[in-house]
């Protein structure tokens, strides 16, 4: 029986209300510019956007189709989001997917990544995450594998010198009663590599993708996916030490969920947008909340968007099939 979804706390409300003002959001945003960066690979999806030593680092996935094959980590690097040069990195047979990028507390690029067996196959027959670093973005450590087989640490948020992610599982473990859902975890490290478990998320539906950010007071906000149920995007809150969290189920469905804070209080979130055929979007979010106001040239294949604040806008990498082949792009927008 699912549990009840608990309503956030007054409290939070409140805070909230206090950090972004009592007119939190204001006019629809606007998109500046949209261009095409890299679409040299026969699939390119998956995105994350980072700004590291004054460039910006975007780095996706380059494979022959979405699902099977080894798939390689494209890093692409520009230190005015114009030109751009590349690296990749692989691991032979294995279909690396899904990075995403953080910066250490010794100020070094982390990128963490999904790490997937197929064999000549589109079906998967086994996973482990895998992390890789570099201190200067363009020379890359070898990917090395963490956690346990059959986990996918889907994204890593640094916060006061400890890495939190949450990775999921397909297959429960042993503890967990419902066979036929999913378990997702919060873990932490101190390193990057090695991680400990804090808690299981009480989170129904066959939860999976989750993007972790943090307020000012330390409460951590996750943004979690769920393609079970209703399938619609919840969002939760933790207090330190994060084991006891409120959840608030959204009206919206998320496919590559993420969301960033900017240096006003506000939150704004990029995911995917299913009604009337996949698009990728743009979202005012809080808390308690989750409403996309601008949808990006976008269809079919789409989403996973990498979001960074720069020069007083927001820019937004996410992949899209909407002009024929899966290509990464990258949006400038205007927030007002």
């Amino acid at each position: 029986m699912l549990r009840r979804i608990q309503t956030v706390s007054a409290t939070l409300v409140i805070v909230w209300s206090l950090i972004t003002g009592a007119n939190a959001f204001s006019a629809d945003p606007e998109l500046v510019s949209v261009k095409k960066i890299w679409d040299a690979g026969k699939h390119n999806a998956f995105t994350d956007l980072i700004r590291f030593r004054n460039r910006f680092y975007c780095t996706f996935r380059e494979a022959d189709a979405h699902v099977g094959g080894d798939g390689g980590l494209r890093v692409l690097v520009s230190e005015d989001g114009a030109s751009w040069k590349s690296a990749l990195l692989k691991e032979e047979g294995i279909d690396l997917r899904d990075p995403k990028l953080s910066i250490t507390p010794d100020g070094r690029l982390m990128m963490a990544a999904g790490g997937s067996v197929y064999r000549g196959t589109t079906t998967i027959m086994g996973r482990q995450p895998r992390v890789a670093f570099s201190k200067d973005g363009s020379n890359w450590t070898k990917t090395q594998r963490t956690l346990a087989e059959g986990d996918w640490l889907w994204r890593v948020t640094w916060n006061d010198d400890v890495a939190y992610g949450v990775s999921y599982r397909t297959e429960p473990r042993e503890k967990n009663s419902k066979a036929s859902d999913w378990l997702i975890t919060l873990y932490s490290s101190k390193d990057g590599v090695k991680y400990a478990p804090v808690t299981d998320l009480e989170v129904p539906g066959r939860p999976n993708e989750t993007t972790l950010r943090f307020l000012p007071d330390d409460t951590m906000i996750a943004m979690v996916r769920r393609e079970a149920g209703s399938k619609l995007g919840w969002i939760g809150s933790s207090k330190p030490p994060y084991t006891k969290w409120s959840w608030h189920e959204t009206k919206h469905r998320m496919g590559g969920p993420n969301f960033i804070r900017l240096p006003n209080g506000r939150m704004w979130a990029g995911s995917r947008s299913y009604p009337g055929g996949a698009k990728t979007v743009l979202a005012r979010m809080s808390p308690t909340s989750y409403e996309p106001v601008l949808t990006l040239p976008s269809r079919g294949d789409t989403s996973y968007p990498g979001l960074v604040w720069h020069d007083d806008l927001l820019w937004m990498s996410y992949y899209s099939s909407h002009e024929g082949k899966t290509s990464i792009y990258l949006a400038k927008i205007r927030l007002k």
